[in-house]
């Protein structure tokens, strides 16, 4: 199976890109957690994004906060699918989404909610349940067990 990365901007963002890991986790999914800004490490975020495919990354996740270019650096430098999560770090994260979902066509970046991480998780084991037979039933079971904790009856007349 092949890993998902997990990049943050700044340690700071933790506490919301967790969420992801923890979600990755549930599905036993391989993955690593880094901080690599696309401003302050620009040097190392084109390093990562160049040896991803090599080192067996299938997914890579970025969320970043206020300029957000760390998931369009990552989707301009690898042809990997590259999940953006917006984080709310300034204009309750309207910046980060707005930074991170206009892309240029030819470079594209899935983005989900602002502060969504654990979408992005999930979305990732979806990417990779294509190829995962075991994946995909897990994730199947997870949808299921997801329906029945939902659904109540509020009322019957």
């Amino acid at each position: 199976m092949r890993k998902v990365s997990v990049l943050m901007g700044s340690e700071k963002d933790l506490p919301v890109m967790g969420k992801a890991a923890e979600v990755l986790e549930q599905f036993g999914v391989p993955h690593d957690v880094l901080v690599v800004s696309a401003h302050k490490t620009l040097d190392r975020a084109l390093e990562f994004a160049d040896g991803a495919a090599t080192d067996g990354v299938g997914v890579i996740i970025a969320g970043a906060g206020k300029a957000a270019h760390l998931a369009g650096v990552m989707a301009g430098r690898t042809t990997l699918p590259v999940i953006g999560v917006p984080l709310s770090a300034s204009l309750d994260g309207l910046d980060a989404l707005l930074a991170t979902v206009q892309m240029p066509t030819g470079v594209p970046v899935a983005t989900v909610a602002i502060d969504g991480a654990a979408n992005a998780a999930l979305l990732a084991v979806a990417i990779l349940a294509l190829t995962d037979e075991s994946l995909a039933k897990a994730l199947t079971e997870y949808r299921e067990q997801l329906a029945e904790e939902t659904f109540r009856e509020v009322y019957r007349g």
